[in-house]
């Protein structure tokens, strides 16, 4: 490496000289950095350099001196030819050599009358040639030692093993300090029951600014005329504008619900002029919105710094309380600022203005003898409560749905992490008794009592589909979802024969957050013969168990296990799900990313179950193919590399064990064959996992439906770091878990 090195600088020395030389031969008699600039011709790689990021250079040539020189990723990219230009630079000032005359103009931009005076110096110029020649090139020999110091300066000096193993050994004393400060909750004695804490305080929720209107140059148009609205009615016409390139902003229903509500914002006077949403101009509006959304990205590295520290500062005074004298964070500090509701899927209060929250809306919850949050000037709380048997710090209603909002701690705080710890549990103690119930349940079918039947039916899709039970809404209050207490006749299609399956039951229906459940299922020929039973003389829209509600059945679930609701059959039946999968798909033998594909497999089973769909990423189709442009080149670095593996033993066994040199290339050759094996399995994995995920979303059943003990225990068993399977955050969030979890745990 060293030779090669060496080599290497000695050529580039020559090629240097050789360069030198060219350009002393071009340059005239006392002509400075300009007129080597402009008497060379651009090469190719110069002008595609000008095609791209150089053009904003030319703009600042002083800033631009020599950095484009010394940044280490032009060096190495430049081609040989463009070493005039890193040579000089337009904006080098030099001291002027005694008896040199004065820079003047460059060559190409030289006027007629000073190309006059270079014909009538030119026999001048031929006897001084020699002297000035050497001039230049002492000149440029001094620039470029100096641009190659300035290189070597701004370059990232090359860490040593030493400071290798010293930030190495930083980040664990880091990571041990962490975990000696992280209040381990789980260890100390419950409260008893019913009470979450003993000592809480907080600053209370942290508010959006007030509105500012917008700048005098920036118009609403009513039909083609300008129209200065009110503050309120202008913040809400911004809201409408802000999304203009959404298709929201086009559907019927949003439409209407936007401009009824922003009527509502008007004066007496806007609304009887502004009638028609077709006749409103928010182009002006949109296109400033569009103009800040561009000037925050194309942000300085000091402007993003400024605004994350005052992001962090509010962080610091609203994102935390003190909870049994313990610093937590707490999860969403921050009240939703006013705007238009979207909802999910089609809902039919899309559109609607989501008002402004207010001190005077807000219920705040602390201990008696914390400090009370202090409310922003000339406003005061609705309510202050001292209520230690609930978990949120702050409460207001929005207006949308009605629904109840909280400020609620971190997801990695004591409250949610015992929260989540219980629900576990609980699910755990229904594997004890959850035999006799299906046997109940079972027995129920043949019930002389309808509603009887009917709970019997909904406990048997709740245990066996792990449908949600459904919640009873009020009519037109949210878009129309349904879960299974809740479903009606239209929703199941009952087939004799299907698909070589009898008694199938198929199901099409928009399940939580507008998502569609659709699946053909073969079911026991006694609930077959009951859904028969609950479909006769209904209409459609009948509900097909209208003798049954969320609550009866919940409160009959009560009564068999204490603490046992439908929402916990779906706890149980994804976590003992994936603990099979894991069993049956896991081989110890495999490399950690083929346990990782297992490990997601099994997810998947589990994700499948519950229903946790997405829609495949925009950026899906362009990250596969890049995916497989990467594994396409690692199999062309294999095959190169079998091939020279197979010269390298040729040429060892040509020389027998005389040239230990060649059996130690051998083996090197082994090497590489063998890594370039490894990463491209890791790859080929990775495309196999993505492909076979693209439309379900394993996010959602990992962090709220599988005991993570299972999860913790399977990496214990197969070797494979948790960090592979838990982010940061989320090995947070389950710290409880990971600490108290051995290899030969169960669910």
């Amino acid at each position: 490496m060293g030779r090669e090195k060496d080599a290497k600088g000695e050529g580039k020395a020559k090629h240097k000289a050789t360069k030198l030389k060219r350009l002393s031969d071009h340059a005239s008699a006392g002509a400075g950095g300009d007129t080597l600039m402009n008497s060379v011709k651009p090469t190719k790689s110069r002008e595609k350099a000008d095609n791209g990021k150089s053009k904003n250079k030319v703009k600042t040539p002083k800033k631009e001196t020599l950095e484009s020189a010394n940044s280490p990723s032009k060096l190495v990219k430049q081609e040989p030819e463009d070493e005039d230009f890193t040579v000089k630079k337009k904006g080098l000032k030099r001291k002027r050599i005694k008896d040199e005359p004065m820079e003047g103009p460059s060559l190409s931009t030289a006027t007629p009358t000073s190309k006059k005076k270079n014909k009538q110096h030119g026999q001048e110029d031929k006897t001084d040639g020699e002297a000035q020649k050497k001039k230049s090139k002492k000149r440029t020999e001094k620039l470029v030692k100096k641009e190659e110091e300035e290189h070597s300066a701004s370059k990232k000096p090359k860490k040593t093993k030493e400071e290798i193993e010293e930030a190495r050994q930083m980040k664990i004393k880091q990571k041990e300090e962490e975990e000696q400060n992280r209040w381990r909750w789980w260890e100390e004695e419950k409260y008893e029951d019913g009470v979450k804490w003993k000592f809480l305080e907080h600053k209370g929720p942290y508010f959006p600014p007030d509105y500012q209107s917008l700048p005098d140059n920036v118009h609403f148009y009513y039909d083609g005329k300008k129209v200065k609205l009110s503050l309120a009615a202008e913040e809400v016409a911004l809201f409408f504008a802000q999304m203009l390139d959404h298709e929201y902003t086009t559907k019927k229903v949003f439409r209407e619900n936007f401009f009824n509500d922003w009527r509502k914002e008007m004066t007496h006077e806007e609304m009887s002029l502004i009638k028609d949403l077709d006749k409103c101009n928010f182009g002006d509006i949109h296109a400033m919105h569009k103009a800040k959304v561009e000037a925050r990205k194309n942000m300085t590295k000091e402007e993003k710094q400024v605004l994350k520290e005052a992001n962090q500062k509010i962080v610091d005074e609203y994102g935390y309380c003190l909870l049994d004298h313990h610093k937590e964070r707490i999860g969403n500090f921050k009240i939703e600022p006013p705007g238009l509701f979207r909802g999910r899927g089609e809902h039919p209060k899309q559109g609607m203005l989501k008002k402004r929250i207010q001190p005077e809306d807000v219920i705040i919850n602390c201990s008696i003898e914390s400090c009370v949050p202090v409310p922003p000037a000339g406003h005061h709380w609705k309510e202050v409560r001292h209520d230690n048997t609930v978990t949120w710090l702050a409460s207001w209603t929005e207006n949308i749905q009605g629904s109840i909002k909280y400020i609620m701690l971190n997801a990695n705080s004591k409250l949610k992490g015992e929260k989540d710890w219980e629900k576990y549990e609980v699910a755990r103690k229904l594997k004890t008794c959850v035999d006799d119930i299906r046997n109940q349940y079972l027995q129920d079918l043949k019930s002389k009592e309808m509603g009887t039947r009917q709970r019997a039916v909904a406990l048997y899709f709740i245990d066996k589909l792990a449908l949600r039970a459904g919640n009873e809404k009020e009519e037109g209050e949210t878009a129309d979802t349904v879960g299974c207490c809740s479903l009606r006749v239209e929703h199941i299609t009952l087939h004799e024969q299907l698909e070589g399956n009898e008694c199938v039951v198929e199901f099409d229906f928009l399940g939580k957050d507008s998502i569609r459940y659709y699946n053909k299922v073969p079911v026991i020929r006694k609930v077959f013969k009951n859904l028969k039973l609950f479909l006769e003389n209904k209409q459609p829209g009948d509900d097909l168990f209208d003798r049954l509600t969320t609550s009866l059945l919940n409160k009959h679930l009560s009564s068999l296990m204490q603490g046992l609701s439908a929402k916990v059959f779906r706890t149980y039946n994804a976590s003992i799900t994936l603990q099979q999968q894991l069993k049956e798909l896991t081989n110890k033998s495999d490399n950690v990313a083929e346990k990782l594909l297992s490990y997601n497999r099994a997810n998947r089973a589990v994700a499948i179950l519950c229903n946790h769909q997405r829609a495949p990423p925009k950026t899906f189709d362009q990250s596969m193919a890049n995916l497989q442009a990467k594994i396409d080149g690692r199999k062309e670095q294999l095959a190169l590399a079998k091939t020279e593996l197979k010269q390298a033993k040729k040429e060892a066994k040509a020389k027998g064990s005389s040239e230990p040199k060649l059996q130690t290339l051998v083996e090197r050759k082994k090497a590489a064959v063998k890594r370039c094996e490894e990463q491209l399995l890791k790859m080929e994995v990775q495309a196999t996992d993505r492909e076979e995920n693209k439309q379900i979303a394993l996010g959602t059943s990992k962090l709220n439906y599988l005991d993570p003990r299972i999860s913790v225990a399977w990496c214990k068993n197969t070797e494979v770091p948790v960090e592979k399977i838990y982010n940061k955050s989320q090995r947070d969030k389950f710290a409880w878990a990971i600490d108290m979890t051995e290899a030969d745990f169960e669910f």
